[in-house]
This record gives C-alpha cells, sequence and structure tokens, in this order.
C-alpha cells in the first residue's frame, strides 16, 4: 500500500487535484519481466491532442507520476494527425521505451509499429481508445463506455421530463424534436457510446415520444471525424436549416463530448435560440468549459469521467509490468480489437448536472471552486 499512496499522491501532484479511488496491484510475476532489473526504465506516453482539456492532464499526471516512481519518460501529443502520431511511435521505440502507453488518433493505424513494439519486447497499453486489428496490444484501461452512452441518453430523457431523477417513467410523451451526434469513427471508444444510447432511446424513437425530424439516426449519418466542435457546429446549422424552417423548434440534442455541445450551443445561438431557451444538450468528460456551460443553464449534463483514476490504473498496469507482476484487469470479454480480447480495466462514469456538480467535480477535488468561475 506504501506504493499505492505513492502513485494515488502523483497523480493528485500532476492534476492539482485531490485522490480518486485505487485498484489492487499485483498477481503472479510475468514471464518475461521478474527477472529483469527495470528501475528507470524509460516509459512512452503517447497522446492524441492537445485541444482537449483532458488529454492535456492525462498526459501530465502519467507523466509525473511514473518520474515518481523513478522511470523516465517521453511523452508526446500528436495533433490529431495520424502520420505525426505514428512517427512519435517510431521514435519512442528507437529510443528503447520499455512500455508505451497510447491514446490512438486511429485505432487502426498503428499496426506496424506494434509489431516493431513486440519484436523489441515493449509492453503497449491502450489508453482510453482501443487500438484495433493488432495481437501486439497487451492492456487496455478505459471507463465502461456503453454505459456512458446509456447516461447520456437517460439525462437526455431525464432533461426531456420523460424520465424522472429516479429513472421512472413520468407519462410524457412529447412529442420532442431530438437530433443526434456520434463520436468519431476512428475511435472505437464511439460505437460503444452509440450502442449505449440507441439501446436507450429505441424504445422512445419507436412509439414516438421522440422525434428526428432530420431522419438521421445511423452511427454513420452522425459520426463526427475526431471528435471536431466545428464540424459539430455546422452540422447542426445544416440540421436546423434543412430540417427546422417550418419554425418547430429543437427540443433535445444528444451530444456525445463536451467539445461538440460547445459548437453545437453555438449553431443554435446563431440560429436565433435564446441562452436561456436552448434545448436539453448532452455532453461528456466534464470540461470546464461546459461545466460552466452548466451552471450557467446553458448545456443541461455531462458525463464525468475521472480521469485521474483513469492515469492511475495506466501507471499501476506499467509499473506492474516492469516489476514483474501482472497487471489488475476486471474485463477479459468485451474488448475484441478484431485480433484479440484486450485484457482490460473498466472504470464507472458518472452523470453530471447542474444539481450535483458541486459534490462531484468540486467536493472530490477534481476542480477547485474558482476553477468554474
Amino acid at each position: 500500500m506504501k506504493l499505492k499512496t505513492l502513485i494515488v499522491g502523483a497523480l493528485a501532484l500532476g492534476l492539482t487535484l485531490g485522490t480518486a479511488g485505487c485498484g489492487t496491484r499485483g498477481g503472479a510475476p510475468a514471464a518475461d519481466a521478474g527477472s529483469v532489473d527495470n528501475s528507470g526504465a524509460l516509459i512512452g506516453i503517447a497522446m492524441p491532442t492537445k485541444t482537449s482539456e483532458r488529454w492535456i492532464k492525462d498526459g501530465t499526471a502519467i507523466q509525473q507520476s511514473l518520474e515518481k516512481l523513478g522511470y523516465k519518460t517521453t511523452l508526446e501529443y500528436a495533433d490529431d494527425k495520424i502520420p505525426q502520431q505514428v512517427q512519435q511511435v517510431s521514435n519512442m521505440i528507437t529510443k528503447g521505451v520499455k512500455v508505451m502507453i497510447i491514446a490512438s488518433i486511429d485505432g487502426t493505424a498503428l499496426s506496424d509499429q506494434l509489431d516493431d513494439a513486440a519484436k523489441a519486447g515493449i509492453k503497449v497499453i491502450a489508453y482510453d481508445r482501443l487500438i484495433n486489428g493488432n495481437a501486439n496490444v497487451d492492456y487496455y484501461t478505459t471507463f465502461d463506455n456503453e454505459k456512458v452512452g446509456v447516461e447520456q441518453a437517460t439525462s437526455l430523457l431525464t432533461g426531456l421530463g420523460i424520465l424522472d431523477e429516479s429513472g421512472k417513467e413520468t407519462g410524457e410523451t412529447g412529442p420532442f424534436n431530438v437530433e443526434l451526434f456520434g463520436g468519431s469513427p476512428d475511435d472505437n471508444n464511439a460505437t460503444f457510446v452509440y450502442n449505449g444510447a440507441m439501446k436507450t432511446l429505441q424504445k422512445y424513437l419507436d412509439n414516438g415520444t421522440l422525434v428526428v425530424k432530420s431522419g438521421q439516426t445511423g452511427f454513420t449519418q452522425i459520426a463526427t471525424l475526431r471528435w471536431d466542435p466545428a464540424t459539430a457546429q455546422k452540422r447542426m446549422q445544416n440540421l436546423i436549416a434543412s430540417s427546422y424552417s417550418d419554425g418547430e423548434k429543437v427540443d433535445g440534442v444528444l451530444s456525445p463530448y463536451d467539445g461538440l455541445s460547445i459548437g453545437i450551443i453555438s449553431a443554435l445561438e446563431s440560429s436565433g435560440y435564446a441562452t436561456d431557451a436552448l434545448p436539453i444538450i448532452t455532453g461528456q468528460d466534464a470540461e470546464a468549459a461546459s461545466v460552466k456551460s452548466i451552471i450557467a443553464g446553458q448545456q443541461y449534463s455531462t458525463i464525468y469521467k475521472d480521469t485521474r483514476q483513469l492515469g492511475e490504473q495506466a501507471v499501476e498496469m506499467t509499473d506492474a509490468i516492469l516489476t514483474g507482476k501482472t497487471p489488475e484487469v476486471n474485463d477479459t470479454t468485451s474488448y475484441d480489437n478484431k485480433v484479440k480480447v484486450v485484457p482490460t480495466f473498466l472504470l464507472q462514469p458518472v452523470v453530471v448536472t447542474k444539481d450535483n456538480y458541486s459534490k462531484e467535480l468540486i467536493d472530490s477535488g477534481y476542480y477547485k471552486a474558482e476553477d468554474l468561475k
């Protein structure tokens, strides 16, 4: 537990936030690491972009936690450019890293690099985004992304008054006009989120309580490449122009990510929706800008994923590998990357609204009150 305390403390320092829950390390000695002294080993950390605040926090926290444990690190951000990330991962292999923690831009674009890593004896941890189409993905840590979709859809139904706070139906039958947005088609998480959301909404789409006037409900129709806010904003503008020119209003928008939600809100406001009369709009990641929007009564909800826990799990997996232990996992069936089922540690998401943001985000130390002013 001394090591556990050190890991959690280091993550809290990296994010200037309080500590979060932790899992148990340990297990049987790994066949290829038990007799090797990996103290001071170099660890590669590959993050997709700096355009989202969560990736900056994740990368910094993981780096600081690993260095606190005595490891060396190389941290790279790829500006959402696939060739750049490919080159960065290749460079890490050349530098002689022992483990790579990779949050991929495109989950299918790193196969050659993963093959090279395996030949060099480098272990690979997929971080929050599953790497597909290659057997050389050793572990995966993420949140329960199907549940993220379920929770987003449930919060949309709650915001519209179809469900009450306990999740029970109120008898409200609408109809309510809603539009759906999806995540990036090259991100494995996006389909899990979509499937969870549609599983929750389908009943209400079938019985007419919810109406998608655009008719766009399939994932390929609503996907947003690279989770790009500008793309979401433009699509929302087009939806309003093409499907709501008759004067009807949008009552709700299923948005899978806070950055998209900000773009969607901009499109709605520029199309004449009053700031205090926006549709029910969901989100994900509890980014500060969107939490402020929730407090202001614009965005309705977001999904809080305590990335301190996610970073902690990646650090624990890395340390277990390098100290001859087997990393802890809690799911060995769900995440098939088309070549193998990747051993996974799943964390749980939480819905955040104006009613509970203080308890979930401030009391837990994820944000300080002044961060959300």
